[in-house]
């Protein structure tokens, strides 16, 4: 490596908690890396499997933003291979924004590696599409205000008002709060979800409707970790949805012509 040029650092989305389901790139990422700065409090330490032995790693549980940032920071301007492993998807409340402002400012390159978000790994754990023709098309990703602010324009009592499927982060232990903002807008029947630490050995769903989640929740003991969807789509048989024109043997497209 050419003197003074830092290594590019990599932010890699680990997933939602099965080792297995981190991206290969991912994967390759971490087999390769001199350095890893993981998120203990929320990464799985298995996925750290894939890490030579020996290497330097550092959980960022117990650090703050400027204490990581020393040592990424750091170990790339001596030409080290650095992963930051971030939980689920980097980009969905992943704190990603001033940890690359920080690297910009030192001039240190750096790369995202998406991963699976625990939305799309509790939708799979419930069995269910996140979509559905003839009832909706959108997925609202949000959370209840809590010590982070939300802008009143995207309060759950604004978003109901469209009623689409709402996927509600790091608000579990709010559950009656998020319940009612939601019934501004959704029926009290609205078929709701809640999926505890999704693809973990200890993973728990709980299942019903605006009318009785939180109390079924509560009793599962379930206070965080824990992702809540709300929606038709998510509904049983009777969720009156349409079958998708994709595979209809009318729809034609670019694919198939007759």
């Amino acid at each position: 490596m050419a003197d003074n040029v830092a290594s590019t650092v990599s932010f890699v989305g680990s997933g939602p908690g099965d080792p297995e389901l981190i991206t290969v790139k991912g994967m390759r990422l971490l087999e390769k890396a001199d350095v890893v700065v993981y998120a203990g409090s929320l990464v799985k330490e298995k996925v750290l499997k894939y890490c030579r032995e020996g290497i330097e790693i550092h959980n960022s549980a117990s650090m703050n933003l400027d204490e990581i940032m020393s040592v990424m920071v750091k170990a790339a301007k001596e030409g080290k291979a650095v992963v930051r492993l971030h939980t689920g998807d980097p980009s969905l409340y992943g704190a990603l924004r001033e940890q690359t402002d920080l690297l910009d400012r030192e001039g240190i390159p750096f790369e995202v590696v998406p991963g699976v978000s625990s939305a799309f790994a509790s939708a799979a754990a419930l069995k269910k599409e996140l979509t559905m023709p003839g009832v909706t098309q959108t997925v609202i990703f949000t959370r209840l205000e809590g010590r982070t602010a939300v802008p009143e324009s995207e309060r759950l009592s604004a978003l109901a008002a469209h009623n689409a499927t709402i996927c509600v982060f790091l608000s579990s232990s709010m559950i009656d709060r998020v319940v009612a903002e939601l019934k501004a807008g959704y029926p009290s029947d609205t078929p709701a979800a809640v999926v505890y630490r999704a693809t973990w050995e200890d993973e728990k769903k709980v299942t019903g409707t605006l009318e009785d989640i939180a109390v079924k929740v509560k009793a599962a003991g379930i206070t965080r970790h824990a992702l809540i969807i709300v929606g038709r789509a998510i509904g049983g048989a009777d969720a009156s949805g349409k079958a998708s024109m994709l595979y209809d043997r009318d729809f034609k497209h670019g694919y198939r012509n007759t």
